[in-house]
């Protein structure tokens, strides 16, 4: 196949990338590099069968050639990033969900949209099952990022209905590993923070709970999902679930390393709970997470101590969002 991926150049997209290329498929690959970065794609430049679109997806976008799947996983993902970039969020949610939605219409192409967990706000259900409906507030600090993904999934949906596109709606849940930024999604902070020396940050009390699915068994739900034959959505997640504080004193465990643990207020409208109930994703794409949370931490903790040694760190970094 030869496919397109947005938000290629994230923590995500990259892997996404990377599996596609492994797979067979001619992958381009398009990111506005806001929250992105090139090194996470530099084992695929200078391959075949890959190239890269240096363009913001909320503007026009064209994809010469023959597309046979278009993948939109272009948004800031981490409150930090949504918080500091909120109109870019809105506008790629809809705008660029859009536009690429047109690409794909254009190009006869499969479409997935990379929805997320968010959508179901503050749950007051658990497990949320794809039927919930959610608990989001529209005019908080955080709507912008859920009404986007949510308005996303509306436009997904009044295209296949409408036009008869072929699409693929993911709901994706806490996703870490090898090149998870440090901007304020938990694993990496907390990683980052441990093996700098630094106090891991715990907002609130630590009882919120959060379901953490490597990396690596995220991307094979989403490739089975893509091929699979099922419109969605689809939760594709680690249905295991833990508080904050349990993964902060693993984190410290594993590391033997930080300074303790510090906490501070909750922000608004942080969810309380998170876990997925992939009773469809079991049934429909045979899939499921096989990669547990400490063998997850261990490859991720290998990986952060690799980058910090070639960084030449010393000492504690004092402003953990000041590293990737």
């Amino acid at each position: 196949m030869r496919v397109v991926v947005t938000g290629a150049a994230g923590f995500l997209g990259s892997h996404l990338c990377e599996r596609l290329h492994a797979d067979g498929d001619d992958v381009v690959g398009v990111d506005n590099l806001i929250t992105g970065h090139l090194e996470n794609l530099e084992s695929l430049f200078g391959t075949t069968r890959f190239t890269f679109m240096h363009c913001n997806v909320s503007d026009y976008v064209h994809v010469p050639g023959e597309v046979d799947a278009v993948l939109h996983f272009a948004s800031p993902a981490s409150p930090q990033d949504y918080l500091e970039y909120p109109i870019q969020t809105l506008k790629v949610g809809a705008r660029g969900t859009h536009n690429m939605l047109g690409v794909a219409l254009a190009k006869g192409a499969r479409f997935m949209l990379a929805s997320t967990s968010e959508v179901y706000g503050d749950p007051l259900v658990s497990p949320q099952a794809e039927t919930y409906w959610g608990n989001v507030n529209p005019v908080g600090p955080r709507g912008v990022y859920d009404e986007a993904k949510r308005f996303a999934e509306a436009m997904t949906m009044a295209y296949h209905r409408a036009h008869g596109l072929d699409v693929r709606v993911a709901r994706i849940f806490n996703v870490y590993g090898p090149r998870l930024r440090v901007d304020g999604r938990v694993v990496s902070n907390f990683v980052h923070q441990a093996l700098t020396g630094d106090a891991l940050t715990i907002f609130g009390d630590g009882s919120q709970t959060r379901s953490f699915c490597y990396v690596d068994d995220e991307v094979e739900g989403l490739v089975r999902f893509l091929h699979a034959s099922d419109v969605g959505p689809m939760n594709i997640g680690n249905p295991n679930e833990f508080t904050i504080r349990e993964l902060a004193t693993l984190v410290l465990e594993m590391t033997g390393g930080g300074a303790g643990i510090e906490y501070r207020e909750l922000p608004t409208d942080d969810p309380r709970q998170r876990r997925p109930d992939i009773t469809r994703a079991r049934e429909v794409l045979g899939w499921e997470p096989v990669v547990p949370l400490r063998e997850g931490l261990e490859r991720m903790i290998a990986w952060y101590r690799r980058e910090l040694d070639e960084k030449g760190f010393v000492g504690g970094s004092g402003d953990p969002a000041a590293r990737r």
